[in-house]
C-alpha cells in the first residue's frame, strides 16, 4: 500500500477526478487514480501538439531581427559609450533567451513539422547560444524521461541530494554541494562554466553517443569559425564585450528558470519503482506565473507543467493549452516574489515529501483530512 503522502497539488488533481476527462472507469486507490488523471491530461493537452509554419517562421523573424538590431547598436556603442552597451545588454539577452527556447522547441521537433528544418535551426541558434543542439536535444530528453527520479538523477537537472545523502557526505562533499547550490555561484559562475567548459566538453558524456559527441565537436568548429571571423572583422575585445554580458545574463536567467521550474518546496521526487512520470509532470514542475512580456520573452517556459505533460506543443500554444482545462491551473503555482524562497531550498526531505533548506529544518506533511 502505498503511504506517501499526497501533496496539495495531488489532491487538487485527484479532487477532479469526477470530470469526463479524468473520471477513472475503477476506483483502485488514490495513486492509480492520480496516474489515470495525469494520463487524461497529458491526452487533453496532446489537442495542442502541431506546429503552424507561419507562427513559427513570424516567431522567428521577430526574435532575430530585434536581437540583431540591438547587437549592431551595442558593438556602435561600445566604441563611444559602453554603459549604453551594458544596459542594452538586458533586452539582447531576453531575445537570446526567446531564441534559447525557440531551438529547445526545435529539439522537442515541435517547432516545424519538418524534422530536419528543425536541426538546421537548431543548429544555427546553437551558434548564438553557445549550445550544442544534438547534445543538448539528448540531455534534455533524458531530463524529461527521469525528471523527479531519485534513482535516475542523470543528465540535464540541477544536482539535488536527499537529506540523508548530504548527511552522510563528508565534510568537504557538504561544502561542495552547497558551494554548487549556491545561487550567486549557480547564478554567476554557472554560465560562464557551461559556455566555456561543459558545452565545448562535456567530459560527463558517454564515450557511446558518438551523434551526440560529434555536435559538440561540429559546434566547437563552426563556433571557432564564425566568432573567429566576427573577431578580425570587429576586435576580440569588442566581441567579448559586446556578446559576452548578453550570454552572461541570458545564461543566468535561463539557469533561474530551469532551477524554479522544478524547485519548490512541494515538488515530485520518488524512487523508481513508485516514479511516475504523467504525475511528476504533474506535480513536479511548477507553473510559473509571469507578468505577460515576460512570458514572452522566456517563450512560455513558465508553464512548464504542460510542456511535460506534452511536451510537442510549441510554446506559443502553451497559454492556450493551460486556459483550456481548470485542472491545468490548479498546477503548483510561483510569482515573481514567491519563487524567490526556492532559492534557499537544496534538499529533498523523503520523510515528509518535502524540499528542505540549509540547515535542515523538518515539518510535518500535510494531513489528509
Amino acid at each position: 500500500m502505498d503511504l506517501t503522502p499526497l501533496s496539495q497539488s495531488q489532491l487538487a488533481v485527484a479532487s477532479e477526478l469526477a470530470s469526463p476527462l479524468c473520471a477513472p472507469e475503477t476506483a483502485p486507490g488514490a495513486t492509480s487514480d492520480l496516474k489515470a488523471a495525469a494520463r487524461r491530461l497529458a491526452a487533453h493537452c496532446a489537442d495542442y501538439r502541431g506546429a503552424d509554419a507561419t507562427r513559427s517562421i513570424l516567431q522567428l523573424a521577430v526574435t532575430t531581427v530585434p536581437f540583431f538590431a540591438l547587437v549592431a547598436v551595442m558593438v556602435y556603442a561600445s566604441k563611444h559609450a559602453y554603459w549604453l552597451t551594458l544596459l542594452l545588454a538586458i533586452p539582447a539577452a531576453g531575445f537570446l533567451l526567446r531564441l534559447f527556447i525557440i531551438q529547445h522547441d526545435c529539439g522537442h521537433g515541435s517547432f516545424l513539422r519538418s524534422q530536419r528544418a528543425n536541426h538546421f535551426i537548431g543548429a544555427c541558434i546553437g551558434l548564438i547560444t553557445f549550445f550544442p543542439y544534438g547534445y543538448w536535444k539528448k540531455t534534455h530528453a533524458v531530463h524529461h524521461g527521469t525528471s523527479g527520479n531519485l534513482d535516475r538523477r542523470e543528465f540535464g537537472d540541477v544536482r539535488t541530494l536527499t537529506v540523508q545523502e548530504y548527511q552522510a557526505k563528508s565534510a568537504w562533499g557538504r561544502f561542495c554541494y552547497r558551494c554548487y547550490r549556491s545561487m550567486p555561484l549557480m547564478l554567476g559562475l554557472g554560465p560562464l562554466l557551461q559556455i566555456v567548459l561543459k558545452h565545448r566538453w562535456p567530459f560527463d558524456l558517454p564515450r557511446a553517443w558518438k551523434r551526440e559527441w560529434n555536435s559538440v565537436i561540429l559546434n566547437d568548429l563552426m563556433l571557432a569559425l564564425m566568432w573567429g571571423a566576427i573577431s578580425l572583422l570587429l576586435g576580440w575585445r569588442t566581441v567579448l564585450m559586446v556578446h559576452g554580458p548578453v550570454l552572461l545574463l541570458a545564461g543566468a536567467a535561463g539557469v533561474w528558470l530551469f532551477y524554479v521550474q522544478h524547485t519548490f518546496e512541494q515538488a515530485y521526487w520518488a524512487r523508481d519503482n513508485d516514479w511516475k512520470p504523467d504525475v511528476a509532470a504533474v506535480d513536479g514542475s511548477s507553473f510559473y506565473d509571469l507578468p505577460l512580456v515576460l512570458h514572452w520573452f522566456t517563450g512560455n517556459i513558465g508553464y512548464h507543467h504542460i510542456h511535460h505533460l506534452a511536451p510537442h506543443i510549441p510554446n506559443y500554444h502553451l497559454r492556450a493549452a493551460f486556459k483550456s482545462d481548470p485542472r491545468l491551473q490548479k498546477a503548483p503555482r510561483l510569482t515573481l516574489l514567491s519563487s524567490l524562497r526556492s532559492a534557499r531550498l537544496k534538499l529533498w526531505d523523503e520523510q515528509t515529501g518535502r524540499m528542505v533548506g540549509l540547515p535542515i529544518r523538518r515539518r510535518p506533511a500535510d494531513s489528509l483530512s
